[in-house]
């Protein structure tokens, strides 16, 4: 298999089954040489720099390896094994390496800085202007101006975060796959749904065990906490959940947070920045620490009375209901979900027949076809890497082709936990072409049984519906330049596409389309819907107040250059001001916060919230002119899903809005206000 070469695919689809793990690193050898060359060909041109000759070229070079990159990486995520863990830790420092060859090679940036230097005069257009801010950037911020000294420190601690990074993620997903809870006997499992019990049948058989198994995969874990009655048992699987890679063994994360934290720091004052988050945030809309700390503690003021309000009911009726004095940790999902229950006459159980999965699919692609005027069509000649994969094309009402879409939505082993919205292909404009992007949405949702289809929670549905979102945010892109393409926009913008599409499952005239029993085609009865509005602020305070203390601890972290002595201490000072329940001294929420620590949200977990306050304003915009108003949704088309990173961020939200965002419609929305 050689990525030197066109696919000669549909659509240039991935060829996944044809490419073995032993291709992989000749491949990655053979692309970045290729990548030094046309780098080298910028640098010994001749000729004066210009826009097309520099900037543009730079772009566009090392299109294969980025193409094998992606893929390759999606895979390590999706459907990994100890082997082609092993080929990640090989390459990462090779693409560390490459990357800090472009950003620190003196000659090249001195070429970028001579058309950034005269960028008034070229006439460039915004998209232009941007790429060409951001390139320059990109030098800067990687060590362009730094000393000889400076910059080889700088290609030290790049490498090395590289492996840590990946050594944490493998950690977690070590720790999760380690562990299983095995009941053989039934009364044990009083209180779960027959579905879960199902599954975990299911799952010991596959084991050749006879009873139940239990994972630490959420669509396993979250119902045995959820409903299991034993409360010895729940906290059994919680400490377990709650103490991944903090039983100082060999997957153990306590060290390598320390070492990526210390890394961080040293790397953002090495370019002159106080901290790793002044070094993050400064490529943010909320573009400095301060104005995050604020925007976070401004959030708290708010919601806390309304989470010690809400607590003190869960304690009170959990008190009444077992005699139980002290709530913990175990105890919140069980009670949340029987008060919900008193409170709403409404559980999870009672919505999961009208959420078959292959229906809440559709219902997400007939509300883009409402909005967007695209239409999905499942198809059977694209080539997929796991049998579970779906492949739909995606085509506008001329029968244009806009993109491919891969759905991957059940657990397995080689798959890390939660989900994801990624990328297969960009999209980018070359030679009067339009590449059209390949995109990925991967969930763990319930796996269907020998009785059942997949139905889904009520929480998974949102979850379908928040990473369908990012996943417009690729298919409708339509940009010049891959790299300000579809998601690569500000990271405290890149969860408004997601995040709005939350609130169609909220709405009846949404839910009419999809949310249809499995068993008798009947649409989910209004009172059902009803209940669902008036319980989607139920507990709303302690949901943003755990919110808030991830946000908050991300920024103890990396808001200011410290020495951690104790992981476990540092967390419960930053947790101090939002603790509800009883710290539990087994457990780290930190060695396995994967988002700071393995993704890319390192001083932007913040922009969840950041992101609510954007998508509350601007569904409260489709609320007023109908939530299908087809002006309104070309103009988020328009303004938001289609332009990427092609302009500062709240310029786009403006033309799309009028305005820019306040935080009352989010306030009101989650009763705080």
């Amino acid at each position: 298999m050689d990525f030197l070469k066109n696919f000669n695919t549909k659509h240039e689809s991935a060829p996944f089954t044809k490419i073995e793990l032993a291709d992989y690193i000749p491949n990655f050898k053979s692309c970045i040489a290729n990548a030094k060359k046309e780098i080298d060909a910028i640098v010994t041109s001749q000729e004066n720099p210009t826009f097309e000759n520099t900037i543009e070229t730079l772009e566009f070079a090392g299109q294969q390896l980025d193409r094998l990159s992606s893929i390759f990486f999606n895979l390590n995520s999706a459907e990994t094994c100890d082997e082609m863990q092993k080929i990640a830790q090989e390459v990462s420092p090779w693409l560390t390496e490459f990357g800090n060859d472009i950003t620190l090679n003196e000659e090249l940036f001195k070429k970028v800085n001579a058309v950034y230097d005269i960028k008034d005069s070229l006439g460039l257009t915004i998209e232009q202007k941007t790429l060409l801010d951001k390139k320059y950037k990109g030098f800067v911020r990687n060590g362009a101006l730094l000393n000889e000294d400076q910059k080889k420190k700088l290609r030290e601690i790049d490498t090395q975060l590289a492996k840590l990074k990946l050594k944490f993620g493998e950690n977690v997903l070590a720790e999760t796959n380690n562990y299983q809870l095995h009941i053989t006997n039934e009364t044990d499992l009083k209180g779960l749904p027959d579905g879960a019990k199902e599954a975990a049948a299911d799952l010991a058989k596959t084991k050749n065990l006879e009873g139940w198994i239990f994972t630490l995969d959420f669509p396993s874990y979250l119902p045995f906490v959820t409903y299991v009655d034993n409360r010895e048992l729940r906290k059994e699987i919680s400490i377990a959940y709650g103490k991944k890679a903090f039983q100082n063994n060999e997957f153990d994360n306590q060290q390598n947070i320390k070492d990526i934290v210390r890394l961080r720091h040293e790397r953002a004052n090495l370019l002159g920045y106080v901290s790793h988050a002044h070094f993050v945030l400064e490529e943010r809309m909320a573009q400095n620490p301060e104005k995050v700390q604020a925007f976070l503690h401004d959030l708290l003021e708010k919601a806390k009375p309304a989470a010690e309000n809400e607590f003190a009911e869960l304690t009170a009726f959990a008190k009444e209901l077992d005699g139980i004095d002290q709530l913990q940790k175990w105890d919140s999902a069980y009670y949340s979900e029987k008060l919900k229950q008193k409170k709403f006459n409404l559980d999870d159980e009672k919505l999961k027949p009208y959420f078959k999965l292959e229906n809440v699919l559709n219902g997400a692609f007939t509300i883009a076809e409402k909005l967007y005027g695209i239409r999905f069509q499942e198809v059977f000649d694209i080539d997929k890497y796991h049998e579970d994969v779906k492949t739909y094309e995606v085509l506008d009402f001329e029968g244009n082709f806009i993109a491919l879409f891969y759905a991957d939505f059940f657990p397995r082993k080689g798959k890390r936990n939660g989900a994801w919205m990624t990328s297969f292909k960009n999209q980018y404009i070359k030679d009067g072409k339009n590449e059209r992007p390949h995109i990925s949405n991967v969930c763990n949702f319930t796996p269907p049984t020998k009785t059942k289809p997949s139905l889904l929670t009520f929480n998974e549905v949102t979850t379908l519906f928040h990473e369908f979102g990012h996943g417009l945010h690729g298919m409708l892109a339509n940009t010049t330049y891959p790299s300000l393409s579809g998601t690569s926009v500000f990271w405290d913008f890149v969860e408004l596409p997601s995040q709005i599409m939350e609130n169609w499952c909220y709405q009846p005239e949404a839910l009419a389309l999809f949310a249809k029993h499995y068993e008798t085609g009947e649409i989910i009865p209004q009172e059902y819907v009803d209940k669902i509005k008036e319980s989607a602020n139920f507990l709303e305070g302690m949901a943003t107040l755990r919110q808030l203390s991830f946000g908050l601890l991300d920024m103890a972290y990396h808001g200011k250059p410290q020495t951690i002595e104790d992981v476990k201490t540092f967390e419960k000072e930053a947790f101090e001001n939002t603790k509800l329940y009883p710290d539990v001294a087994e457990n780290c929420m930190s060695t396995s916060f994967s988002h700071i620590f393995q993704g890319g949200y390192s001083s932007g977990y913040y922009s969840y919230k950041w992101a609510e306050v954007l998508d509350a304003d601007a569904f409260a915009y489709f609320e007023e002119n109908g939530i299908f108003n087809t002006e309104v949704a070309t103009k988020f088309k328009e303004y938001v899903l289609s332009k990427g990173g092609t302009e500062h961020p709240m310029e786009l939200y403006k033309k799309f809005r009028g305005q820019e965002p306040t935080p009352d419609a989010l306030l009101k929305r989650a009763g705080l206000i």
